[in-house]
């Protein structure tokens, strides 16, 4: 079934919707507003038995919202959710997310502690010096001017080092005072470039100028977040000698 978006102005390609309705011999896709009006309805029926729904407003997003938050509380790694809610950043997933900053923390190491469970024991060796040097050197690739690079270990940068319209780059809080010396070229470019009639160079501006204040917005409301005690790691020892690895 399709579903024409009323913003985008296309039709979406075959999904399994949720709430759909017969209309004659024709199968079609609730009306938002008339969803809305759907759970207005129940929330004024719960109310009666439930006072704590009483003057409650939901939206067909919430349960978007919900699901997700559902589905992380329940053990599911964050960047898993991300992929299923089709977000290119954690970041927005973790936006999303009605969980503590612990919890994300205790569900992924869950997540790590059962896949080392389920790996081959011969893949537990020593790294070689070689190996360990690639590995340092890929994060001290990762290092850019604005911040630093997500990609996964192993990886290239698959952007061509177009960092701002990159959704792996995370931005350094310090760095926002250069976002907005970047914002103010790009709108002096942009200027020129539609004084001179580039309509080509004016789209790609506006498409850098899209990302850059994503970023920002993205990277101010890091910057509010508390920090996340993680405590300090207590030392291993050798069970056979008791001493401490």
């Amino acid at each position: 079934m399709t579903r024409y978006d009323p913003h985008d102005k296309v039709w979406s390609p075959p999904m399994p919707f949720l709430f759909q309705r017969q209309n004659g011999t024709v199968p079609a896709v609730f009306n938002i507003g008339t969803i809305q009006k759907m759970i207005e309805r129940r929330c004024l029926a719960l109310a009666e038995v439930h006072p704590g729904f009483k003057g409650l407003k939901f939206t067909p997003h919430d349960f978007r919202r919900i699901f997700i938050t559902e589905l992380v509380n329940s053990g599911l790694p964050i960047h898993i959710g991300a992929a299923l809610l089709g977000h290119l950043n954690v970041q927005t997933t973790r936006g999303y997310v009605a969980v503590f900053d612990e919890d994300v923390i205790r569900h992924y190491l869950e997540h790590l502690e059962h896949r080392r469970q389920i790996r081959p024991t011969d893949e537990y060796r020593d790294t070689t010096s070689d190996e360990w040097t690639e590995f340092e050197e890929h994060f001290d690739r990762r290092k850019v001017e604005l911040g630093s690079c997500g990609r996964p270990y192993g990886t290239p940068c698959q952007h061509e080092h177009a960092c701002i319209r990159c959704p792996m780059l995370h931005v350094n809080p310090k760095m926002l005072t250069r976002l907005a010396e970047l914002e103010a070229d790009l709108l002096n470019r942009r200027t020129r470039a539609e004084a001179e009639g580039k309509a080509g160079e004016t789209e790609g501006i506006d498409l850098t100028l899209t990302f850059l204040r994503a970023k920002r917005e993205e990277t101010q409301r890091r910057a509010r977040r508390p920090a996340v005690d993680l405590g300090i790691p207590k030392p291993r020892t050798d069970p056979s000698t008791r001493e401490t690895l």
